[in-house]
């Protein structure tokens, strides 16, 4: 069996699964997406279409995908009922994992996402910084679920696995809501186009005292590429993190900087209930700046925002394991953060900042 891999992924069309192929296809490395609908990504790559809630559908779709060496695993579904949440992404990798085996891929590696929920970030004030080693909670969790089912199925079939634990992921997904970045784009090119000074959209407590962490996609993907063939990666899970921390306050100082706009004191509001009634004022910007055609509804998720930007409780995890395992490369989160809504400019997605 040839040493070079054969990559994966599901979830293609969201913000970690679609830098992870681009990562891949950087490389020359063979790599399958998977999603219901094909996305609109850089080419190189096969799309595989399958719904993988689908068992019989997917293993039909899998037949074409047999030589996979390697699954990424970046398929998620939202619920709002825990349960729901629980059952319904818990079968996504079943029937994920049920299909490879069904078709005998000679899978050696799965890279699993989860995130600061395992801790309870989702759940309010939790215990900071954030350890690997730290006990589950008692209250239910779908990432719970995924990982016994991936360690025993891992251990049954005689593949190793990795875990990373992100916060704050960061990165181009055109039609992938859920994105702090495009939170962040869609609220400045507003604010921008109505001509008015820049506010945090939260309280003074989240804006001065929180401190919050990031983790952009492109560390994201490379720390996967890394982990499939790191021998003190395999079995383990990993908080995966920028390596910094930052305060609202001074990423609303650079954002206004960066912009030309002018900084006033914070505001809270709710962006869910605000934002929607810019629909028409985003079509305008749209035309103006010749962007891509990307519907208001469909470009950013408000409620994502407020459960972000709301938050009064510090979000810090430490990434020393996976430092001591061999992973090292970090960010400056806000230095990042404008580079990454400068592409964003660049691919016609959000106006440019000058």
């Amino acid at each position: 069996m040839s040493d070079q891999p054969i990559v994966l992924v599901t979830g293609s069309g969201g913000v970690i699964g679609g830098n992870v192929i681009e990562h891949f296809v950087g490389r020359g490395i063979t790599t399958r997406g998977v999603s219901r609908r094909q996305p609109d990504r850089t080419p190189g790559w096969t799309h595989v279409a399958a719904d993988l809630l689908d068992p019989a559908g997917t293993r039909q779709a899998f037949g074409q995908v047999a030589d996979t060496t390697r699954l990424v695993f970046g398929a998620y579904i939202e619920k709002s009922d825990p349960g729901e949440q629980i059952a319904v992404n818990v079968a996504l990798l079943e029937n994920t994992l049920d299909a490879l085996r069904a078709v005998g891929a000679p899978l050696r590696h799965v890279t699993l996402y989860q995130g600061m929920k395992f801790y309870g970030a989702h759940l309010g004030g939790f215990k900071t910084p954030t350890h690997e080693k730290d006990s589950r909670l008692i209250v239910p969790n779908f990432y719970y679920d995924q990982e016994d089912l991936l360690r025993a199925r891992a251990a049954a079939d005689g593949y190793a696995f990795t875990i990373f634990r992100p916060e704050g992921v960061m990165g181009y997904a055109k039609g992938t809501p859920m994105n702090l970045l495009m939170v962040l784009a869609a609220y400045v090119a507003i604010t921008r186009k109505l001509g008015i000074s820049l506010r945090y959209p939260g309280n003074r407590q989240a804006y001065d005292g929180v401190l919050y962490q990031m983790s952009d996609a492109a560390l994201l993907a490379r720390a996967t590429d890394w982990a499939a063939t790191a021998p003190a990666a395999a079995g383990e899970a990993f908080n995966l993190t920028n390596g910094d921390v930052i305060r609202w306050r001074h990423v609303f100082e650079a954002l206004a900087e960066h912009y030309g706009l002018k900084l006033e004191e914070p505001q809270p509001f709710t962006l869910a209930e605000q934002m929607p009634q810019y629909a028409g004022l985003w079509d305008e910007i749209v035309a103006e700046h010749n962007l891509e055609p990307t519907p208001w509804a469909t470009l950013v998720d408000w409620h994502f925002g407020d459960a972000i930007l709301g938050s009064t409780s510090d979000n810090v995890s430490s990434t020393i394991k996976v430092r001591k395992a061999g992973f090292h490369d970090c960010y400056d989160t806000i230095e990042r953060t404008l580079e990454l809504l400068d592409e964003l400019a660049e691919r016609k997605i959000v106006p440019p900042a000058r």
